[in-house]
């Protein structure tokens, strides 16, 4: 499949691209500086900015996917990276007639606040993370108003650890407070649902 990462630079990002290659994807990046992104030489890099729609219209035609790693530095300054750049990232979509795309966000947005466990809940997300979550709560609901063949990925707090296969996709979080999961975990969760019409429009949970 002819896939865009979007975000391919972060670590979830580099997973992604990383087991896409290894799955003989056509993988594409979208980068702001391709010239310090340091992916392996079989992916195409498109410059693009998500906060610039001309750039993300050019690097989403031809492909047949997207999925969105979008990430930032920890800041408790207001932000609409998430937001308008998915808009914009929806927009080229459009253009291009590109209609799956997958998005990670993470437990805390929308719905799914609440869930993340005590110190998440009481310390990290409302001392560091407020700004972020607002706007990843706009990001869902622009994605859920645009008519793709969306998934949402919320995966619980995220760690280095090894690919085990051995976690729980989860649509109701009814009696679960935190959890964690590998990148690699969710880059494979990812990649094997694709194609999976029956996470059309779904927002899934993922921790172990």
């Amino acid at each position: 499949m002819k896939l865009l990462i979007v975000g391919a630079t972060g670590p979830t990002g580099r997973e992604l691209v990383a087991q896409g290659i290894a799955l003989d994807h056509e993988m594409t990046a979208a980068v702001r500086q391709p010239d310090q992104a340091g992916l392996p030489e079989s992916v195409r890099l498109a410059r693009a900015d998500v906060m610039d729609a001309a750039s993300m219209a050019a690097a989403v035609e031809g492909q047949e996917a997207v999925v969105s790693s979008l990430g930032t530095r920890l800041s408790r300054k207001p932000t609409t990276l998430f937001s308008e750049g998915t808009r914009n990232l929806i927009a080229a979509m459009n253009q291009a007639g590109v209609r799956r795309l997958i998005c990670i966000t993470g437990i805390g947005a929308g719905d799914s606040k609440g869930h993340g466990g005590f110190l998440y809940d009481r310390i990290f997300l409302p001392l560091l993370l407020q700004q972020i979550y607002r706007d990843k709560d706009r990001q869902e609901e622009i994605i859920r108003d645009s008519g793709l063949e969306w998934t949402i990925v919320r995966p619980g707090m995220l760690t280095d650890g090894p690919r085990t296969g051995q976690f729980r996709p989860l649509v109701d979080l009814t009696g679960i407070k935190g959890g964690k999961i590998s990148r690699a975990d969710v880059a494979t969760f990812i990649l094997a649902h694709l194609k999976d019409r029956a996470s059309y429009g779904r927002t899934i949970n993922l921790i172990y």
